[in-house]
């Protein structure tokens, strides 16, 4: 019983965090299942598991969250019909793939992600463009459809939505401004999340009886986050998604060596 309110907590904390910074949580989720349970006294999770629970409950929580940031314009349905058809080919054939990846190369795969996504936070930006709802949003189709081409496979293999990496592409490369891209991610993430969950169940590495309260946590908290992420300014929500991936990058690379 203790286990199960473990990871009811566990999901109502990322869920709260998809809410606030558009993300799966997967990035947030992922450590916190591999590393905490010993702590706790928990048997622990084998990493495929995780990547299974992962896809799991970012597929809900992104659908949730997804809603939320739509009824307030800041959903572009043309960035995710643009990104979310390339994603989720190859997200799909990452996650078929991951069954004979051993946990050390996603291990690897996943710090190096999460490195690269981390350094482009960091990176100056205008904030003076994130007022902007979605209908008043520009980007490159061409790119956006290479981009989700590129990072699906990746995505599929480490049993994530995607958002960690996502979000960064969006807002420095596709200049895309801050909420909208929240908003489109949890979209996004859809795609690619469908995808890999499919996979991930295909392949017998959900345990279905560890999602359940992952996901019933998030479903209470997802909406409390998007009401918080809503009143926060940009600045703030930038630099939050840059400490959070920043220190998940530098966890995975300090267990990898």
């Amino acid at each position: 019983m203790l286990f199960y309110l473990f990871l009811f907590s566990v999901g109502s904390f990322v869920g709260f965090l998809s809410g606030l910074l558009g993300i799966g949580g997967g990035i947030i989720m992922f450590p916190l299942l591999l590393y905490v349970p010993p702590l706790l006294g928990f048997e622990s999770i084998d990493v495929k598991s995780i990547t299974g629970l992962t896809m799991m409950q970012g597929f809900f929580a992104s659908l949730s969250a997804m809603f939320f940031y739509k009824k307030h314009g800041l959903v572009n349905k043309s960035l995710v019909l643009s990104l979310g058809p390339a994603l989720i080919i190859s997200s799909l054939t990452g996650a078929l793939a991951s069954k004979f990846v051993p946990d050390r190369a996603l291990l690897f795969i996943f710090g190096a992600l999460a490195m690269v996504a981390a350094a482009m936070m960091f990176i100056p930006r205008s904030y003076s463009d994130d007022h902007l709802t979605e209908d008043k949003v520009i980007f490159n189709k061409t790119t956006a459809i290479i981009i989700g081409s590129m990072l699906g496979f990746l995505i599929g293999l480490v049993g994530q939505g995607g958002a960690f990496i996502i979000i960064p592409t969006l807002l420095y490369i596709l200049k895309i401004p801050l909420r909208v891209a929240l908003g489109s991610t949890l979209a996004i993430g859809l795609f690619s999340a469908t995808a890999g969950l499919i996979g991930k169940v295909a392949t017998g590495q959900v345990p279905f009886s560890m999602a359940w309260p992952l996901i019933l946590g998030a479903f209470f908290s997802v909406k409390l986050g998007g009401v918080v992420g809503k009143k926060t300014k940009t600045e703030v929500l930038r630099w939050i998604l840059a400490l959070i991936i920043s220190a998940t990058a530098i966890k995975v690379w300090l267990d990898i060596f």
